[in-house]
């Protein structure tokens, strides 16, 4: 099946793959070739592809997926490649955004520290299952 997903500024990725685990807004799909058409709100999370043997994984940070006809469109806010997130960074960037919603004067602040928070841990989650799988099947609440 074609797989395509698109950020706001460009393509990031249109390939072949024969298998994706998608974060929907009300949990996990698997997603196989011949799927039933389908449109989805995607949430943030882990994307997992799977093209051939190997497994990709990507920090997916929102959007909308639509299935149909043997290919998956994936309109999204942000997406990153696990491999290149620094784990130390993203972290340090979750205990700060902890600290801000702690000590938010504001629903806006408190609001904007919640985003921070939610984008980080799954930046942290997509580098984890990287990491832990090494090319193999994924390994989801490491």
């Amino acid at each position: 099946m074609e797989v395509c997903i698109v950020k706001p500024d460009r393509i990031f990725f249109q390939e072949e793959a024969q298998e994706l685990l998608l974060p929907t807004n009300t949990g996990y799909i698997g997603i196989l070739e011949e799927h039933a058409p389908l449109v989805t709100g995607l949430d943030n999370g882990v994307l997992a592809i799977r093209q051939g043997t190997e497994w990709k994984f990507l920090a997916l940070l929102g959007g909308f997926g639509v299935i149909k006809e043997n290919r998956i469109n994936i309109l999204c806010r942000d997406i990153e490649e696990a491999s290149g997130i620094k784990l130390d960074e993203a972290e340090k960037l979750v205990s700060e955004a902890k600290a801000g919603m702690e000590k938010a004067e504001s629903r806006k602040i408190y609001i904007e520290n919640q985003l921070k928070f939610d984008r980080e841990t799954a930046r942290i989650a997509a580098f984890k299952m990287w990491e832990n799988s090494a090319g193999g099947p994924p390994v989801f609440m490491s």
